[in-house]
C-alpha cells in the first residue's frame, strides 16, 4: 500500500511506500513542478530565502514522517512503545546533539566509558532528504537474525553524536537523535561504517564534497538522523 502526501507550497512532495516484506515504510521526498514565472533569479535575495526555506521544510517533513513511520514499526513489535517527550532536547555536553525519546528503557543502569554497548540503529542523511544509508536490521548473522552494532563507549572509534546519545540511555530504550556535522563523521574511518560499498561511497562523497563545502554548505551536508535502540551493556 502506498500513501502519497503532496505539499503545495513547500516545493516538495512526500511519498511513503510500505514494503510488506520488511515491515518498514520507505520515505521519499520528491520535487513538485513549479511555474517558471514564479522562480526568482539565482543570485537574488528571494532565491536564497526560498532555498533556505525549502531546506528547512524538507528536514522538518523528513523528521516528522520518520517519527510516524518508526513508531508504527515499533508498536507492531512491542506494546511498550511510546513517545516520552514531544520535543527534541539538546543533550548536555553533546556539542549540539538533539534527542527525542521514542521509548523509555527499562534497565537500571546507564552506560559509562569503558562499557561494551550493543545498539540497533537506522542511520539517515539529512542532505539526501532522509536517505537511509545504513541499518543494523539489514546486518544478518548465520541464522538470519539482525546483528547489533557493538562498540566500547569512549573509545573514540564511533562518531561523537552516537556516543553522546547512548550515554544517557537505558537498555530497551529507543531514541531519535539529530547529529550536527561537528559531532558526525569527521573522516571515513569512523564507525558505524555502512558495509555496502555503494552506500558508503554515496555517504562520504556527499558529506565531504569539496565543491559544496567551499560553497558554505558544510552546516547541512553532514547532518545525520539516527534512531538508536540500546540492546545491551556490559561493564568491563
Amino acid at each position: 500500500m502506498n500513501l502519497n502526501l503532496q505539499g503545495s507550497g513547500s516545493g516538495c512532495a512526500v511519498l511513503v511506500s510500505h514494503q510488506h516484506h520488511h515491515h518498514h515504510p520507505t520515505l521519499h521526498l520528491l520535487p513538485t513542478q513549479k511555474s517558471p514565472s514564479s522562480k526568482p533569479t539565482t543570485n537574488s535575495p528571494a532565491a536564497f530565502s526560498l532555498l533556505t526555506t525549502r531546506r528547512f521544510i524538507s528536514l522538518s517533513a523528513t523528521i516528522s514522517l520518520f517519527t510516524f513511520s518508526f513508531l508504527g514499526s515499533v508498536s507492531c513489535s512491542s506494546s511498550k512503545a511510546a513517545i516520552t517527550t514531544t520535543e527534541f532536547v539538546e543533550l548536555e555536553g553533546s556539542g549540539g546533539v538533539k534527542a527525542l525519546d521514542l521509548r523509555p528503557g527499562d534497565g537500571d543502569q546507564i552506560p559509562i566509558d569503558g562499557d561494551q554497548v550493543s545498539i540497533h540503529y537506522y542511520g539517515r542523511l539529512s542532505a539526501k532528504q532522509g536517505w537511509r544509508f545504513d541499518s543494523t536490521y539489514d546486518h544478518k548473522d548465520e541464522t538470519g537474525a539482525p546483528t547489533p552494532f557493538t562498540f566500547i563507549l569512549g573509545s573514540g572509534k564511533v562518531i561523537s553524536g552516537i556516543e553522546a546519545a547512548v550515554r544517557s540511555m537505558k537498555v530497551g530504550g529507543i531514541r531519535r537523535v539529530i547529529i550536527p556535522p561537528s559531532q558526525g563523521y569527521q573522516n571515513t574511518s569512523q564507525e558505524p561504517i555502512p558495509p555496502n560499498f555503494f552506500d558508503r561511497q554515496r555517504l562520504f562523497t556527499t558529506i565531504f564534497n569539496p565543491t559544496r563545502l567551499a560553497n558554505g554548505e558544510g552546516s547541512t551536508l553532514g547532518t545525520l538522523i539516527f534512531d538508536i535502540e540500546l540492546v545491551s551493556l556490559r561493564h568491563p
